[in-house]
């Protein structure tokens, strides 16, 4: 049974290794491959978004995390920095249930909209999200914002043509 709840500071440290794990998925790609043996976030930046309250982690029965997502208040748009399952427990809906979480949290804070940026091309990444309603953003409807971190990602080493930025626009109703 997965349970989904805010992420406590003790979290923390087990967040990265879940990053870690998630990224294997990459090795499936091999233009991507890198990315299983890239940087994660460090335990501090975990930190810094717990304390902000606007991270979120899948447990299952011995209340250790499987699943987080991370996000940011930007303006009035929640932005998912980060949304991560361990390899063994993909595809089981976790991540889907992490995202939903989020959307009724951000609309229960009067936000307007979620943003991220993700691969264009890869099932997980904006097929998934597309699924649950975001939808890709132009380079005009992107804004400063999210075109500004589409650059560094690009500085770090992703492909552009592969990354998109994404919302989804939140209803009134």
């Amino acid at each position: 049974m997965i349970n989904v709840r805010i992420a406590q500071e003790a979290d923390a440290q087990s967040l990265p290794d879940i990053e870690q794990s998630a990224g294997e998925a990459y090795r499936e790609i091999a233009e991507l491959a890198w990315i299983a043996d890239d940087d994660n976030q460090t335990v501090e930046r975990h930190r810094e978004l717990i304390a902000k309250g606007t991270c979120w982690v899948a447990v299952e029965g011995d209340n250790r995390p499987v699943a987080f997502l991370s996000a940011e208040i930007q303006d009035d748009t929640l932005h998912i920095w980060e949304l991560d399952v361990r390899l063994d427990r993909q595809r089981l809906g976790i991540g889907r249930a992490l995202l939903e979480n989020a959307i009724a949290d951000a609309r229960g804070r009067g936000l307007i909209a979620l943003s991220l940026t993700t691969y264009r091309d890869v099932i997980w990444n904006a097929p998934f999200y597309q699924k649950l309603g975001f939808e890709m953003l132009d380079d005009a409807q992107a804004g400063e914002r999210l075109r500004q971190a589409l650059r560094r990602e690009v500085e770090h080493g992703m492909p552009a043509s592969r990354r998109c930025a994404m919302r989804l626009v939140l209803s009134e109703t």
